[in-house]
């Protein structure tokens, strides 16, 4: 299945950077993130560097709360009386994947900004309960009740989207404003898999790093960007708790191509909505089923971008989320 597939690619890519880049010696010491209190207003203000503001969100401590089955870890940085908003990965994902310009960019705009590890992921437990994507929004709503907050924007990457329409289509008084980054409605519309990406994830003679420069530029579409900017440590996080299992991977993966999807649905989606996608990103042709489907949706193609359209074009992507939040403000 094509988006099975699509997973398995994006996922493969992120692995063999993180397997890579783990054991670069250039990334020395940086500074860390001390303080334990989850309020902090900009915990990043500090750093200049993009490799310095990711190396504070990868030390920074999170927090941990029960929820139905699992503990949750999070982290929660902002300000504490700030409009919320959680941000949901993708599969294969952890937390400290997100762009920190990004986080910064939400702080700067007086937010209170939650990320947190999936169920399985870091320090989040496996619980009891199958993996599903209902499941996944049903963890993210249940952590929403423990925080307290009662309503909240909402931010889903990849599999994050899917999280996220599930929990907009099924809690749609609990979203005040929904971004989907890099998704598509999920379900049985799939298209054919490219028979290079196919040939490239059964090559079992090739090493990590002859993939990575085969698929990275998948994940940097397009081949053109990536070729400009050869040197991903200027620009992509590497969290210490990459690369996930691979067990739970495939559990996250299972649950997102059994996943019913929002495909027939999406008229019932009734909040605030930004579709967000690289022109070159394998999902942008779903962006449209997305924008003709959710009423009075804002729908924004960035060229020269893939997957990685957060890391690529980091201030086009975070002036385009702040004007909408700012328009969409209640």
């Amino acid at each position: 299945m094509y988006l099975r597939n699509k997973l398995i690619l994006y996922t493969m890519v992120v692995m063999i950077l993180f397997n890579v880049l783990s054991n670069n010696t250039l990334f020395a010491m940086l500074q860390t993130y001390g303080s334990t209190e989850p309020n902090i207003n900009n915990p990043f203000a500090s750093a200049s560097s993009f490799q310095s503001k990711a190396a504070i969100l990868d030390n920074m401590p999170s927090h941990n709360v029960t929820v139905d089955d699992i503990n949750i870890a999070y982290k929660q940085m902002g300000y504490a009386d700030g409009k919320p908003i959680i941000l949901i990965t993708g599969a294969s994902s952890t937390m400290d994947m997100w762009n920190p310009l990004l986080l910064e960019a939400l702080i700067s705009a007086n937010y209170k900004v939650i990320i947190f590890e999936n169920r399985g992921v870091g320090d989040s437990t496996v619980g009891t309960k199958d993996f599903s994507i209902n499941q996944f929004a049903d963890d993210t709503l249940g952590l929403l009740n423990v925080l307290r907050i009662d309503k909240t924007d909402i931010l889903g990457w990849s599999m994050g989207g899917f999280i996220a329409q599930q929990l907009a289509a099924t809690n749609p008084d609990r979203v005040s404003n929904l971004i989907l980054y890099a998704t598509s409605c999920g379900g049985s519309n799939d298209r054919p898999t490219p028979p290079e990406i196919i040939a490239i994830d059964k090559n079992t003679t090739m090493s990590q790093s002859e993939k990575m420069q085969k698929l990275a530029p998948m994940f940097f579409a397009p081949a053109s960007w990536f070729e400009a900017h050869p040197d991903y440590t200027n620009y992509f996080p590497i969290p210490k708790e990459y690369p996930i299992s691979q067990q739970i991977h495939q559990k996250q993966l299972n649950a997102s191509t059994t996943w019913a999807g929002t495909c027939n649905t999406l008229s019932s989606i009734n909040v605030p909505t930004l579709i967000i996608v690289g022109t070159n990103d394998d999902p942008a042709p779903d962006s449209l089923t997305l924008a003709d489907g959710i009423p009075g949706s804002w729908l924004i193609r960035i060229g020269e971008a893939g997957h990685a359209l957060m890391y690529q074009h980091p201030d086009d992507f975070n002036r385009v989320l702040k004007t909408f939040l700012d328009i969409n403000k209640e």
